[in-house]
């Protein structure tokens, strides 16, 4: 068994409405509350952290799984939405929803977009991320493949 260990170093000032910083590999960024919670919208937050890390696994996972399926890709894309629930004070990561857009080349054949299909939806339930938020947070697909 492998194990891999990633480190994030942080700092914060001090108050709800401070600004930090974070730097983690080759991400090193400022970070505070977004302005849709009465935040000073400086840098990045953890919901767009979040996403980030749900969306670009999800793509790296489907882009994996289709150059070992061996299909004729031609361009691939991903917009992903993250939305967060506030009840009562309490803020919660409701629902991600990823809509990859996969092009195949004229090469492609039936079997080939078949396969691309069920390869969208396997994609998301093996990325690393999407098993961690399993339980607690939606995960949805709105494909467009042409």
């Amino acid at each position: 068994m492998a194990e891999h260990l990633f480190e994030l170093k942080a700092s914060w000032p001090g108050g709800r409405n401070s600004e930090g910083f974070i730097e983690t590999g080759n991400l090193k960024t400022k970070v505070s509350i977004p302005p849709e919670m009465d935040g000073p919208g400086i840098g990045t937050n953890p919901d767009e952290m979040l996403l980030g890390a749900a969306a670009t696994c999800y793509l790296i996972t489907l882009a994996a799984m289709i150059e070992r399926a061996d299909l004729p890709l031609k361009e691939m894309s991903l917009a992903s939405d993250g939305k967060v629930d506030v009840t009562n004070g309490v803020i919660t990561y409701k629902k991600i929803i990823h809509k990859p857009f996969v092009r195949l080349t004229s090469k492609a054949s039936n079997e080939d977009y078949s396969k691309l299909e069920k390869l969208i939806n396997k994609a998301e339930k093996s990325c690393m991320i999407s098993r961690a938020l399993q339980g607690n947070v939606e995960i949805e697909l709105e494909p467009t493949i042409e």
